[in-house]
C-alpha cells in the first residue's frame, strides 16, 4: 500500500486531543478538518489508556466507509458495544447474518406504503400540543423539549397503541439515565465494569431494566390475548407496531423472539423520537429566526392546506417546508458522527487507515465541508431544491446514514417532521428568544440549553 498516514490533529503533550474532545468535540472535527483535510487522526488520552482513531470527512470517503466498502467497516467499535449494552441488539447495532435477518422480518413494517398510514396519528399529536401551547406562559415555548414530548407521544403511540400512557411515562423517566450513561462510557478512555455497584452503574441499570420491563409486559399481555395474534388496532383500524413486529414472519416462517422484538422497540424508541424531535426543533427555530423563510414556508402551509389536516398525500406537495427540514438536518444533524472500525488495512482518500482502527464520519463536518456548501453557517433552504441537490455528490447530505446499514426509518422521520412543522405553522407565528444555542453530543445531538420560541396566533 502506498497511501501515507493520515496527519494528526494538534493536541497536549502527553494528552493529545483529549481536552479538545471533551471540551467540545464538535468543534474539535472541525478545526481538524480546516487544518489538516479530510483525514485526520485522532491521539487522545495519556499512554497506557491511550485511544486513537480516524475522522473522514470528504463526501468520497464517506461514501467508501458507509456503502462502496462498508464490508471492511464493521459496527463493532467501543461506542456501538456500549449502546448494545444499554437498548439491545437490534438493527442499530446487530451485524451480518443477525443484521440480515431481522432486516428482513423488519423491512416490510417500513415501507412507504405502511409509514403513511400512520400519518393520521402523527398530526393528532402535532395538533394537541399545538393547542396545549395556547396557554403556554407569555406565550413562550422551549422548542425542543416540546418536539421531544410530541415525538415520544406519537412514536409510543405508533408503537403501543392503548398502551401510550404507560409508555410514554416509563420512557421520559428512564431513556435519558440510560442515554447518558452509554454516552458517558462510549466515550471515556476506560470504563469500571458495568456489575460493580457504583452510583451510577445502579441508576442506569434500574432505568434499563424499567424499560425492559414495560417492553416484556406489554408482549408477554399481547401474546396472552385471544385471537392467536398480538397486533392491536386502534379505532382507526391501523396495528400498531410493536404488534406487527410480534407477528412478522418471512416466507420460511421465521420470526423475531420476544427478545429481539423488544431490543427493536427499545431502538424505535430511541431513534423514533430524540432524532426526529432534533429535526423538528431545529427547523422551527431556524424558521424563528429567519422571518423570510418563514413567511414562504407558511405562504406553501397555506396554499396547499388552507386550514385543513395534512396528510400523507401532501408531503410531496410541500417543497419548501421539505427543504427547510432538510437544511436543518445538514446544520444540526441528529447523529453528529457515525462510527465503524476497520477490519483491514484500506487506503481512504489517499491516507492509509490500518486494520483495526476506529473510523468515524461526521456529517456535522462533511455538511460543513466548503468544498459542497458555500457559506456553510449560513441557513438557506434553497441549497436543496432539485437542481443544487442533483449537482453534489451523494454524500455531502447524509443524515440518515447511508449504504447497507442506512436508516430504515428515513421516510418515518421525514413524514412526521414535515407534517409537525406544517401544523404548527398553521398556528403561529414564531420569533426566537434563544439565538445563540450551545450543543452538547450524547447519543444524538442535543441543545445544551433552551431553545425558546415566542409564539404568535394566527
Amino acid at each position: 500500500m502506498t497511501a501515507v498516514l493520515a496527519p494528526s490533529a494538534a493536541g497536549l503533550p502527553v494528552i493529545g486531543s483529549l481536552l479538545d474532545l471533551q471540551r467540545d468535540s464538535l468543534n474539535a472535527f472541525l478545526r481538524a478538518q480546516r487544518d489538516h483535510g479530510d483525514v485526520v487522526r485522532f491521539v487522545a488520552g495519556p499512554p497506557g489508556l491511550r485511544v486513537e482513531f480516524y475522522g473522514v470527512f470528504s463526501a468520497e470517503g464517506t461514501q467508501q466507509v458507509l456503502a462502496t466498502d462498508s464490508v471492511n467497516f464493521r459496527k463493532d467499535n467501543k461506542f456501538y458495544l456500549e449502546v448494545q449494552e444499554s437498548v439491545g441488539d437490534g438493527l442499530l447495532t446487530s451485524q451480518d447474518d443477525d443484521y440480515v435477518r431481522q432486516r428482513r422480518l423488519v423491512q416490510p413494517l417500513f415501507t412507504r406504503r405502511r409509514v403513511d398510514t400512520y400519518a393520521a396519528t402523527m398530526c393528532e399529536e402535532a395538533s394537541a400540543a399545538v393547542e396545549r401551547w395556547r396557554t403556554a406562559p407569555g406565550q413562550v415555548v422551549d422548542l425542543l423539549a416540546e418536539a421531544t414530548g410530541l415525538t415520544l407521544r406519537t412514536v409510543s403511540r405508533i408503537l403501543f397503541g392503548a398502551d401510550v400512557e404507560a409508555a410514554v411515562d416509563v420512557v421520559r423517566r428512564s431513556f435519558p439515565v440510560v442515554a447518558d450513561y452509554t454516552r458517558q462510557r462510549g466515550f471515556a478512555p476506560a470504563n469500571l465494569p458495568r456489575h460493580w455497584p457504583t452510583p451510577g452503574n445502579r441508576r442506569a441499570a434500574a432505568a434499563q431494566r424499567e424499560l425492559n420491563d414495560l417492553c416484556d409486559e406489554i408482549i408477554a399481555r399481547r401474546r396472552d390475548q385471544p385471537g392467536g395474534g398480538t397486533a392491536v388496532r386502534g379505532d382507526d383500524g391501523i396495528a400498531d407496531l410493536l404488534g406487527l413486529l410480534a407477528d412478522a414472519t418471512d416466507g420460511d416462517g421465521d420470526r423475531l423472539s420476544a427478545g429481539e422484538v423488544r431490543d427493536q422497540v427499545l431502538l424505535f424508541l430511541l431513534a423514533g423520537h430524540e432524532t426526529t424531535a432534533t429535526s423538528v426543533a431545529f427547523a422551527l427555530h431556524l424558521l424563528a429566526r429567519h422571518p423570510d423563510a418563514q413567511a414562504a414556508a407558511r405562504e406553501e402551509v397555506d396554499r396547499v392546506l388552507g386550514t385543513r389536516r395534512p396528510g400523507a398525500d401532501d408531503l410531496d406537495a410541500l417543497p419548501y417546508v421539505t427543504k427547510v427540514l432538510k437544511e436543518a438536518m445538514r446544520l444540526y444533524p441528529a447523529a453528529p458522527a457515525i462510527g465503524r472500525r476497520a477490519v483491514a488495512d484500506t487506503e481512504v482518500d489517499g491516507y492509509r487507515v490500518p486494520a483495526g482502527a476506529n473510523v468515524f464520519v461526521s456529517p456535522w463536518v462533511t455538511h460543513r465541508n466548503p468544498a459542497y456548501w458555500d457559506d456553510p453557517e449560513r441557513f438557506d433552504p434553497e441549497r436543496f431544491s432539485p437542481e443544487a441537490e442533483a449537482a453534489r455528490p451523494r454524500y455531502a447530505w447524509f443524515p440518515f446514514g447511508g449504504g447497507p446499514r442506512a436508516c430504515i426509518g428515513q421516510r418515518f422521520s421525514m413524514l412526521e417532521s414535515v407534517l409537525a412543522v406544517a401544523i404548527v405553522l398553521q398556528a403561529y407565528e414564531l420569533a426566537a428568544i434563544d439565538t445563540d444555542v450551545s450543543l452538547s453530543l450524547g447519543i444524538t445531538l442535543r441543545a445544551a440549553g433552551p431553545l425558546r420560541c415566542r409564539l404568535t396566533a394566527r
